[in-house]
């Protein structure tokens, strides 16, 4: 049972710390008053790291931080802090940094012990309440700690400097390549991806388990750079990889059959069983290689799992919940968990489970279904009286059906189909909704501008860029500072937290997708000189790359930089992709100059392995080359205009850069296409474009 008295989170606006408002532990949230307690009274801090929709932060609040003898231990011993990675990613990255070179790995909840001045000394991520899985107990952790710091003091303040120096000096002393990628770099990315791709089931990683123990994630970043070495390499079985992984994806469990979009991750090879939440960003990520093979293949299934996505999006993580009237940015995720149909409504007694309002027992559907209705429903998804999760790493959903294509319907029982959806639909409805974290984060709602932009285009559906340019102009209006600085956080009717590298780079792209599918000229403009920012605030002027956090920041114990493409692509990368797409539009030298520091100074992290830096790799595939840039000028609102325009972009090409010159009524459609230096003569008909582009 939760306490009644609040603690400092209260005043907070991130969901996830609200969440722990009510818990005995006196969470502090970061900030200068927590690190004064713990310097004044000379006591450790207890760092917990998670997000609102993190099932095991879920768990590990229940078994820990709402239990009075821990929460006692925690308030006695330590200064407890909490923080959402999500609101805070500067201050994630440098305590995962620590964890996973201290432990091998990393994840949430992260569990903390710091120095009074933020140094680390120990962590590591979940914790059970007793020992369990060759985990210690987390009250044994805790005396552990305290008696570590109560003796060893100097030891442990040692210990935390060396970590922050290690770190620090790493960076600085790093020697940025005498090298930069190559078309060799590519084919080595192929390779590794290749290699780790399950031929039978799709995506990455899993293959050759029997049960497939280990979680698969969709990676849309590495499908991206997989359609485009197929482009520009003729790989054809790179595009086998892509089609194979985004038509099992788009059948099985982890694509939500019946309200659209994607969940975070499968727990099985087979994309049956998934982990539940939904995160704003995969479905940014998917709708935009979903929309991107479609114009590359013509295949028709691509545009309807995209649609359906953005649908999903629009109706359920919208701030303007659809409305074509309001501006609205996009909420960041939907949580795995729920009630059960037959759960507690009392908040005092609740018992989530993960999946409830997803999982369908047969009983629920034999009285929700005619026998017919069953026959098809059971045909198509694969329902099975004892349930059909075939792999339950935890048994929890013993039982109960998960909706995956098993088997393709004929056209009589598709309109059957559509009538059953009508039912669960409806059925569903009557379930305690997952919780939302209904923050709106400037780098997230970034990839989705982008992701509505492409697709509006590609699926020749205005209304979708129309949502992309009311987002971005949400952004513009509440998440930018007076003199043009981004911010992160919008919640609330408040705007906060300085914006990070991930931001800019992100906000940036998005800003050049609709540069390129709405014709706006504002968007380049705006791209420029938010550009002209990143490179003033985060840029190294000693080694070259960027900074996570701005020079005029926080500071934290030092400034993180990073590379590795992890559920989102790193800011280094996109920051890179940025620059090199406003190269081709402006020709301004800075920009190139700046993407190649980029690639310079992580060229050694990430040759090794390019196949874990796809984001990186597209940006180094825009450095290399080809590049195309596209001019088309005259009347485009004429019907020449028009067909000219939409044959380019009718045509998918990676690398490319577009611009849209209007003129009066009457001025003549033409279309300038350069490349490497080179112009073509202009092209005035169809016939003309087609000899040029394909």
């Amino acid at each position: 049972m939760k306490a009644q008295q609040s603690n400092r989170l209260i005043h907070e606006k991130s969901p996830y710390l609200l969440q722990h408002a009510y818990n005995p532990v006196q969470w502090y949230p970061w900030g200068p008053e927590a690190f004064a307690k713990a310097q004044k009274e000379n006591k450790p801090i207890f760092l917990s790291i998670g997000y609102s929709t993190c099932h095991w932060c879920h768990v590990m609040e229940h078994e820990s931080f709402e239990e009075e003898d821990t929460a006692k231990l925690l308030n006695e011993l330590f200064v407890p802090v909490k923080v959402d990675r999500e609101e805070r990613p500067d201050i994630d990255s440098i305590y995962m940094g620590f964890v996973t070179a201290t432990t091998g790995s990393g994840g949430w909840p992260m569990s903390v012990f710091l120095t009074p001045e933020q140094k680390p000394f120990y962590g590591g991520t979940y914790f059970p309440p007793e020992p369990r899985w060759g985990s210690p107990g987390f009250k044994d952790l805790l005396w552990s700690a305290h008696n570590s710091w109560l003796k060893q003091e100097s030891k442990v303040r040692e210990s935390g400097d060396s970590f922050v120096d290690a770190f620090a000096q790493q960076l600085k002393q790093k020697i940025p390549s005498s090298k930069t990628f190559s078309a060799e770099t590519f084919a080595k990315a192929y390779t590794q991806l290749e290699q780790n791709f399950d031929t039978q089931n799709g995506g990455f990683g899993s293959q050759g388990e029997p049960n497939g123990h280990s979680p698969k994630f969709p990676m849309g970043h590495n499908l991206s750079f997989l359609l485009r070495h197929w482009k520009n390499a003729k790989e054809p079985e790179a595009l086998a990889m892509v089609e194979k992984t985004l038509s099992m994806m788009a059948q099985s469990g982890i694509c939500d059959q019946l309200g659209g979009g994607f969940h975070r991750y499968a727990t099985d090879t087979h994309w049956q069983v998934p982990h539940f939440e939904k995160m704003l960003y995969d479905q940014a990520l998917l709708v935009k290689i979903y929309a991107e093979a479609f114009l590359a293949t013509g295949n028709q299934s691509y545009a309807q799992t995209a649609r359906q996505t953005l649908d999903y999006v629009l109706r359920d993580m919208h701030d303007a919940k659809g409305s074509l009237t309001a501006t609205g940015g996009f909420y960041s995720a939907e949580d795995a968990d729920s009630l059960p149909a037959t759960g507690s409504l009392d908040p005092d007694h609740e018992e989530k489970k993960e999946g409830a309002y997803y999982i369908w027992s047969t009983k629920e559907l034999m009285e929700l279904l005619s026998p017919e209705e069953l026959k098809v429903l059971s045909y198509h998804y694969g329902i099975e009286p004892q349930g059909n999760a075939l792999f339950d790493p935890h048994g929890e959903f013993a039982g109960k059906n998960i909706l995956h294509v098993k088997r393709p319907l004929d056209q009589a029982q598709e309109k059957i189909l559509v009538e059953i959806k009508k039912k669960l639909l409806a059925k569903r409805g009557q379930r305690t909704r997952p919780h939302l974290d209904d923050k709106i984060l400037t780098d997230w709602n970034s990839l989705m501008i982008s992701a509505f932009a492409i697709a509006g285009r590609a699926l020749k559906d205005g209304r979708y860029v129309q949502v992309a340019e009311m987002a971005a102009e949400f952004i513009f209006q509440h998440l930018q500072r007076k003199d043009g600085r981004l911010l992160h956080r919008y919640r609330d009717g408040e705007a906060a937290i300085l914006g990070g590298l991930e931001d800019y780079a992100f906000f940036i792209a998005a800003l050049l997708d609709l540069h390129e599918n709405s014709f706006n000229p504002r968007y380049l403009k705006e791209a420029l000189r938010l550009a002209g920012d990143m490179i003033k605030f985060f840029w190294d002027d000693e080694c070259g790359g960027f900074y996570l956090t701005a020079s005029d920041g926080e500071a934290l114990i030092y400034r993180p930089k990073d590379v590795y493409d992890g559920a989102v692509p790193s800011g280094n990368s996109m920051a890179a992709h940025d620059l090199m797409r406003l190269y081709h539009l402006t020709f301004d030298d800075e920009y190139r100059q700046k993407a190649e520091g980029v690639f310079r100074f992580f060229l050694d992290d990430v040759s090794a392995h390019p196949g874990g830096y796809c984001q990186m790799m597209m940006a180094a595939q825009f450095f290399v080359g080809p590049v195309r840039e596209i001019k088309v000028e005259g009347d485009v609102s004429s019907v020449p205009g028009r067909e000219l325009l939409d044959h380019v972009l009718s045509v998918w090409d990676p690398q490319r850069v577009l611009t849209v010159q209007s003129a009066n009524p009457g001025a003549q459609p033409l279309v300038h296409i350069c490349s490497d230096r080179v112009c073509h003569q202009p092209a005035k008909s169809i016939e003309e474009l087609k000899k040029v582009l394909g």
